[in-house]
């Protein structure tokens, strides 16, 4: 019986460190690598392993451990990187192990309830078990990314965001429909290798033909859109990258200076109609309502064909306190405001405490600023300009809220999507290339052209079949400008969102279902 123990005990240390492996190498498939072929391997091996289990009825711990072991690795091998924003003050440095851990650890949770669930349906073969590994799975990473504020980071799907014909898909289906069918991708060898019936080889073969479909929908998507006539903008949309260290935030910091770095690095040009697009937060030690103090030095490079779009905190009176957003803000040459947008979906800890009254007392505030948490905007809403008759609209997002897949507003009628972000706070890492991804992402979604204005990152301009236009690279201070675009059709998704998502989610639990009552026979 004690050597019985023991073999048990190795075998389940075994299993643990397998397991633990798995979740770690398939990091390996996210951006920027990009190694997708990886979890054919690695989630094959994990359901095969869960379907062993099934049958030598292991109990709902068992799975929940397991699956828990999977996430964390998973997570904990492509999200280390969060816990550099923390290395900026110094008063969060005792966060940085605990953080390490706490996040993936609690992420993982969710991976834990996927294998439980699957413990609970208890499939009785490999059809049914196939199919509702792939449910289960693909349902909890779309509540992931809704519930507590979401964070939709480093779905499966994002693995093959270098492989634009395949993912063309997207502005029929949504990101969430296929990552669905992503992940009973990477398990079909499973299901190849533990067949009983020819059901799973046609299962198989449908299967393998999804992607041919895919790349036949994204060539036909592609010659569509390069058929339609260019036209140019009224207004020459300049994208600034800028290379500005977080020491600006810091009281020392010279607003002055930081303006002096962007309008050089803006090179402005007297007598063209254009519209500067400056980072996040660029700006340090001012405030929206502040920043007319220096419209000497902006009248100096800017003239009345100018304007400047930026990334600034807006401050507002309410019951007797101020109020902070972190807003989207348009100018003109005078530094006369001309519109604004305040961020709806804020940062937790980053932007806001969750529970502000309560872990204010034990030291905590938001990483990013010392006013408090900020608070969210009413509606996401479009901003326009005019020139000659001649209008551009545009859907501001401000950094973090590139990664919501699903309605980004009530309206399409919008000529673009303007991302501006702060990649800074996550120094030189794998996190602003993970970031950038999704809004390739966004703009196949929606069938508009994304426009990305980072400090301390990448700037680009993304056409809606998801192709880099132009760029710039982390560490470089440099411009592009958006002078032309076609304009493409309203796309699906646009319209109809993740409802799509939640039609295929039916036909899983029917095909769960159906196969379950049938027999491997």
């Amino acid at each position: 019986m004690k050597n019985y123990l023991i073999k048990l005990k190795k075998n389940f240390l075994l299993e643990s460190f397998l397991v633990l492996a798995l979740g770690s190498l398939s990091s390996l498939s996210l951006p920027p690598l990009n190694f997708f072929f990886i979890n054919f391997f690695t989630l094959s091996f994990f359901f095969s392993f869960l379907f062993k289990k099934l049958i030598q009825q292991k109990t709902i711990k068992f799975f929940f451990y397991f699956g828990w072991l999977f996430g964390f690795s998973y997570f904990l091998t492509n999200l280390y990187w969060i816990t550099i924003s923390l290395s900026f003050d110094a008063s969060y440095s005792y966060l940085i192990p605990v953080s390490l851990f706490l996040i993936p650890a609690s992420l993982a949770l969710f991976y834990g309830v996927i294998t439980s669930l699957f413990f609970w349906f208890n499939p009785k073969n490999i059809l049914s078990a196939f199919f509702s590994f792939s449910l289960i799975f693909g349902s909890a990473e779309f509540i992931r990314g809704i519930i507590f504020t979401g964070f939709p980071w480093n779905l499966f799907v994002y693995s093959f965001s270098k492989n634009l014909n395949f993912i063309s898909i997207i502005s029929v289906i949504g990101t969430y429909s296929l990552n669905l069918i992503v992940i009973s991708f990477f398990t079909l060898p499973a299901l190849y290798i533990l067949r009983k019936t020819n059901k799973e080889i046609l299962v198989c073969i449908f299967f393998l033909l999804l992607p041919i479909l895919f790349f036949t929908y994204g060539n036909y998507q592609k010659k569509e859109f390069l058929s339609n006539i260019e036209k140019e903008n009224p207004y020459i949309l300049r994208i600034i990258a800028s290379n500005i260290s977080l020491e600006r935030y810091n009281k020392s910091a010279q607003t002055e200076k930081v303006l002096d770095e962007l309008i050089k690095v803006s090179s402005p040009e007297k007598k063209k109609s254009i519209l500067f697009i400056w980072p996040e937060g660029i700006i340090p030690d001012t405030y929206q309502d502040e920043f007319n103090l220096y419209k000497d030095i902006i009248i100096k490079s800017f003239d009345e064909n100018h304007l400047i779009g930026l990334g600034i905190t807006r401050r507002e009176t309410r019951n007797n306190k101020y109020n902070y957003y972190n807003s989207f803000s348009l100018f003109d040459n005078n530094l006369n405001l001309i519109s604004k947008y305040d961020k709806i979906k804020l940062v937790p800890f980053g932007e806001f405490l969750p529970i502000e009254n309560i872990l204010n007392k034990i030291g905590l505030k938001t990483i990013t600023r010392n006013i408090g948490s900020f608070t969210s905007g009413d509606e996401r809403k479009i901003l326009k300009i005019q020139k000659d008759e001649k209008e551009l609209k545009f859907l501001p997002l401000i950094c973090y809220e590139i990664i919501y897949s699903g309605s980004l507003t009530n309206s399409s009628d919008f000529d673009f999507i303007l991302n501006i972000s702060e990649d800074g706070w996550f120094g030189k890492s794998i996190g602003p290339k993970q970031h950038f991804s999704h809004s390739i992402f966004r703009a196949i979604e929606n069938g508009k052209y994304v426009i990305r204005s980072s400090n301390n990152g990448m700037a680009a301009i993304i056409n809606p079949l998801g192709l880099i236009e132009k760029k710039i690279d982390y560490g470089i201070s440099s411009y592009i400008d958006f002078e032309k675009r076609r304009d493409f059709g309203k796309t699906i998704f646009s319209t109809y969102g993740n409802k799509i998502f939640m039609i295929l989610i039916l036909l899983y639990i029917f095909l769960a279902i159906s196969f379950n009552r049938s027999s491997d026979e």
